[in-house]
């Protein structure tokens, strides 16, 4: 940062290519966030509440992604997205393609960061005490009704907490994502491309911006999760003072 100057930021800031490259990675980061959040949520709750024959196997699968090599994990979603393959064959059919497209860029992102969301969100419902979800079923409510009115609500702060590092990590994933699709390129892609055809002169910029705007948006989340203190919990602490 100390080696790059103002004017040199200003002039990155207004290439075009930069731009299209900082908003696409926003974008797929977040759709591959909301995407796998809503299968993600629920099977962080069985995982933290129900016991189940190979439980084990399923709780080392969910933490596969982070310890393979991503290169590694990009190519195992190419054979999973191509046209080839029985899923991304049925989406192309549906006018859905993800090899060299957004989509598999937000599919790529979401595989590698996905279980920061399911271990924030299976800790924070397990920290739930589980007799309130036994005394709301004795009064009569339905599995479906405790888990929306009493499991998700005490488990919010956990799993936003998730939720923000799935966003973070997303954003920042190079391996899966350039086998998946070199273009359109994520700012991480654009980043390598600089730097290997220009050198690090012209490269060092681009970084500085891209680390510039991640530490904003990550800052601003996080500032948001905490300024998001659920109403049950504002009352106590009125009521304690």
């Amino acid at each position: 940062m100390l080696k790059s100057t103002w004017p040199e930021l200003f002039q990155v800031s207004q290439n075009r290519d930069v731009q299209e490259s900082i908003l696409l990675t926003l974008a797929a980061s977040m759709l591959g966030t909301l995407l796998l959040a809503i299968p993600g949520i629920p099977l962080a709750y069985i995982l933290a509440r129900k016991q189940f024959p190979f439980r084990s196997f399923v709780i080392g699968l969910v933490d596969l992604p982070v310890v393979i090599p991503h290169s590694a994990a990009g190519i195992a979603l190419l054979g999973f997205l191509s046209r080839d393959s029985f899923v991304g064959g049925g989406m192309a059919h549906l006018g859905v393609d993800f090899i060299g497209k957004p989509a598999g860029i937000a599919m790529a992102m979401a595989f590698v960061s996905l279980p920061f969301l399911l271990n924030a969100a299976r800790e924070g419902f397990a920290s739930v005490p589980i007799r309130l979800e036994q005394a709301a079923l004795n009064l009569g409510a339905t599995p479906s009704q405790v888990f929306f009115t009493i499991s998700l609500p005490l488990a919010w702060r956990s799993i936003l907490s998730g939720l923000i590092m799935m966003f973070a990590r997303g954003m920042s994933e190079f391996g899966a994502v350039v086998i998946i699709a070199y273009h359109p390129m994520t700012s991480s892609v654009m980043l390598w491309e600089w730097f290997g055809a220009y050198g690090l002169k012209y490269a060092r910029p681009i970084a500085v911006l891209v680390i510039l705007i991640s530490l904003i948006f990550f800052v601003l989340l996080r500032l948001l999760s905490k300024n998001n203190v659920p109403v049950s919990r504002k009352k106590r602490k009125i009521k304690n003072a």
